[in-house]
């Protein structure tokens, strides 16, 4: 900045006129002096101002540049629900091994493998000649306890009739009316030995319990069947199954019970053998216990399957939508301070560092839930340096979360 010249006094100052002139004397120059100090004076005070001010700034930068600068963010609200994926077991809703209750050989087989059977329907007979045998033995001795029951009860009306006539002793009578009730006895234990042994034949064929499909068949014709009346195994001979609705076991984690509904929960399955496509099932059942070793509660799932699309005992993948039970975060991983206490993050509040506790929940790698000790509107330091404490003051600036439109 230049200077304002200083006008020339000498230049200013008239020549005095000699005495006894008649020319007009000038005014005296005492207010032209007190206009040039006051430029001066005007002169000096701009540049000492400009000094003063000059050092004002310095300062103001010098304590702007004393205070860091740190980037913050805000956390991102979590999914109101979260998809777990677990693998789940396919099992018909009714599985039964067949077995016989009768011992003989086989003697036809009338479905193999793959079929569908309706309950009631005949699946193979059993040769038990002993048991007819039997049969028809328990059927003599019946008719032969018939016959004496008749003679019994014919001498016990024929002593009442003469004891009415006083042709017989009272005793005689009672004695007639002892065997009567005695050949009733075994009448009666005969028949029902006689139910015993029909019962027997009647297991001779073997009968399909409810409808499904055979998916097993252990046995050939001849082959000796036991039904496990000695000390010999019994014959397991068929397996049916109800595939018209499928069970499906999962094992959900501990910390997802509380969002498992029975009734509400709807779950997709998904198969390897079917790309691209998801099979809607519902929960339908809990063991409302936590297994103690895997801890893990066991879900049941059913999935329709009218068609016999789905093969039981088939691996599935069971996507299930579990609502978040309490408000959750994101934050991205490098918000985090590691320290010997707990996990901790640095949130700005009016432009001073608060060291807050949180509480992670799932990591996501880039990010990381936290379920505890975050509000929405804290703004959360990224890559703190070690040496960041509370109560130390920063400038803020604003980053974005990928993905976040709020910025």
């Amino acid at each position: 900045m230049t200077n304002p010249v200083i006008p020339d006094i000498a230049a200013e100052v008239e020549t005095i006129p000699p005495a006894g002139s008649n020319k007009v004397q000038p005014r005296k120059p005492w207010k032209k002096l007190v206009l040039i100090v006051a430029i001066v004076a005007a002169v000096l005070g701009f540049g000492i101002r400009s000094r003063m001010k000059a050092d004002a700034d310095l300062r103001s930068v010098t304590a702007q540049l004393a205070v860091p600068s740190v980037s913050v963010v805000q956390p991102k609200p979590g999914a109101p629900a979260e998809e777990i994926i677990l693998p789940g077991s396919v099992q018909p809703f009714i599985s039964s091994p067949i077995y016989a209750r009768t011992d003989g050989y086989l003697k036809k087989w009338y479905f193999d493998i793959g079929a569908h059977v309706q309950a009631g329907q005949l699946l193979a007979t059993i040769q038990a000649p002993e048991i007819d045998e039997q049969l028809a033995q328990a059927r003599s001795t019946l008719a032969t306890a018939d016959a004496n029951l008749k003679l019994a009860q014919i001498t016990r009306d024929r002593y009442q009739g003469l004891l009415q006539k006083h042709a017989v002793a009272q005793q005689d009578v009672d004695n007639a009316d002892g065997s009567y009730a005695a050949n009733r006895a075994i009448v009666d234990a005969d028949t029902a030995n006689v139910r015993h042994f029909e019962a027997l034949v009647s297991y001779e064929n073997v009968y399909a319990p409810f409808e499904g499909v055979i998916t097993a068949r252990n046995t050939d014709i001849g082959d000796l069947i036991n039904a496990g009346s000695n000390t010999a195994p019994r014959t397991d001979m068929f397996h049916v199954a109800q595939t018209g609705t499928l069970r499906v076991y999962v094992n959900v984690p501990e910390e997802y019970w509380r969002g498992i509904k029975p009734g509400q929960t709807v779950a997709d399955l998904v198969l390897a053998e079917f790309p691209g496509r998801k099979f809607p099932g519902k929960v339908v059942r809990t063991s409302e216990a936590i297994n103690g070793i895997t801890r893990t509660l066991l879900t049941e799932i059913d999935l329709p399957n009218p068609d016999n699309t789905l093969l039981s005992g088939s691996y599935a993948e069971v996507h299930l939508r579990v609502p978040a039970q309490s408000p959750t975060f994101l934050i991205p991983a490098n918000t985090l301070i590691f320290r010997t206490d707990h996990l901790q993050v640095g949130v700005v509040q009016n432009g001073k560092v608060v060291i807050k506790d949180i509480t992670p929940g799932h990591d996501y790698g880039n990010e990381i839930e936290v379920v505890a000790g975050l509000k929405a509107n804290d703004q959360v330091v990224v890559n703190p340096p070690d040496s960041l404490v509370s109560g130390e003051q920063v400038n803020t600036v604003h980053a974005a979360l990928p993905g976040d439109s709020r910025q």
